[in-house]
């Protein structure tokens, strides 16, 4: 170590730190203790995801302040998550929405209450081939 790191940074670098490691405690209680899929997908994407950007975030503050060097693996990695973390969310989501489309066994009722599949008109969730006449519909063409 190049040298001492003044109060106010261990201070900052303490509630970072801290307050990461909350939200990654909640969003990780929220994946093994909510009931169904949809409801165990925010855990992980939410609060998971802002404990760790409030932890890199915390690292950055400490080498700047305690070290004078600026790094960037930090940053990197809090792109690379905040990046993955949505589309593979809502993904998850949309296969869940197209196994209950299909008529797949769901789990059962949660807090929220029984999941339901989408209205009839709800296609936009699944893989479901183009109805005649439609853009995507090649063959009458």
């Amino acid at each position: 170590m190049s040298g001492t790191a003044p109060a106010s940074a261990d201070l900052i670098v303490s509630a970072l730190v801290v307050l990461g490691g909350a939200f990654a405690l909640i969003g990780s209680w929220g994946l093994v203790r909510l009931p169904s899929l949809m409801e165990r997908l925010h855990g992980p994407t939410k609060a998971t995801t802002l404990g760790l950007g409030a932890m890199l975030v915390g690292s950055v503050v400490w080498f700047q302040l305690a070290e004078g060097v600026w790094t960037t693996h930090e940053l990197l990695v809090s792109v690379f998550l905040f990046v993955t973390a949505p589309i593979s969310a809502n993904m998850i989501a949309k296969v869940h929405l197209h196994r209950l489309r299909q008529g797949e066994e769901s789990e059962g009722a949660g807090p929220a209450g029984t999941p339901e599949p989408p209205p009839g008109s709800a296609d936009w969730a699944t893989h479901e081939a183009p109805h005649e006449g439609t853009p995507g519909d090649f063959a009458g063409d």
